[in-house]
């Protein structure tokens, strides 16, 4: 999720802890005579949680008709309040109803750090009942004092919790933030947490803000193929202004070319409301 919208809130909470499953397994209707650019594009719903609060269905079916097919959740009980606290009461069957309805599906939710390690089989079994594909770990929110080690401590306690969720028929998932991109004792600290993430166990969803520190997603996938599974896009200006998808700096068509290949299954929009139209027309184009 967006750092500049989102790490203000959980830096305090610490909220952020977390059978790979592909393509073939999401609805066969979704991909009828599907090119690659028909895949279907979702958004992240951190962007619209204060619309969320006050209208579910409505928000969900006003995203939905600007061409978007998927939703990313971030876990009611989790995110209770920082905005979803009118889902946490919700069962679980009436939740995914009312995603279906708008005309969506959920195969991703953000979860934090103690619900995938303080009461993991209870929102394992959440996740099931929703039907998710990934249960991603929304970030390591430590204090500006923890060192490279906190930071591998706290990768070594999502694949302990990866074990779990694979064994359960779904797969952890990791998504950085901007705070990854910065050295630790000589080290970028998002390289040492693809190192200490076992591979099979916690893939990555790589969030393309942080092309305003220099780091390119394309780079990533290429680099390490078969070790990301999703990416949340955002386009922005040389001078890191935030515009629609196709407006900024990023190579979209290489993006999505080189996505493609190295495996990537989910993709979602995290921006300002405002920029959704424009963004899903030019994702359509490429």
């Amino acid at each position: 999720m967006s750092n500049i919208n989102r790490r203000s809130f959980l830096g305090k909470t610490a909220m952020g802890l977390g059978a790979a499953v592909g393509l073939s397994q999401l609805p066969k209707e979704l991909f009828a005579g599907a090119a690659f650019n028909d895949v279907p594009l979702g958004f992240q719903s951190w962007v619209v949680r204060q619309d969320i609060a006050k209208d579910f269905p409505g928000t969900l079916k006003g995203v939905a008709d600007k061409g978007y097919k998927l939703v990313e959740l971030c876990s009611p009980r989790g995110y209770k309040d920082l905005g979803f606290g009118s889902l946490n009461d919700m069962k679980t069957a009436d939740l995914k109803k009312v995603i279906n309805d708008a005309g969506l599906s959920c195969y991703t939710c953000h979860f934090g750090t103690k619900e995938l390690t303080d009461n993991l089989d209870e929102r394992i079994e959440w996740a099931k009942g929703m039907g998710l594909t990934h249960m991603v770990c929304s970030g390591f929110f430590l204090p500006k004092t923890a060192t490279l080690k906190d930071y591998l401590d706290q990768a070594d306690l999502l694949n302990k919790a990866g074990e779990k969720i694979k064994a359960a028929g779904m797969q952890a998932g990791y998504h950085n933030h901007d705070h990854e991109f910065a050295q630790f004792d000589g080290q970028l600290l998002y390289d040492a947490l693809l190192k200490q993430f076992d591979k099979d166990l916690v893939k990555f969803q790589f969030q393309t803000q942080v092309i305003t520190k220099g780091y390119k997603a394309a780079d990533y996938f290429k680099k390490y193929p078969g070790r990301f599974f999703s990416a949340h896009l955002s386009d922005w200006t040389a001078d890191k202004k935030e515009m629609p998808i196709g407006q900024g700096v990023i190579d979209w068509k290489e993006f999505f070319a080189v996505a493609k290949s190295s495996g990537i299954k989910y993709y979602y929009v995290e921006m300002d409301p405002a920029t959704f139209t424009d963004s899903a027309k030019f994702i359509r184009s490429v």
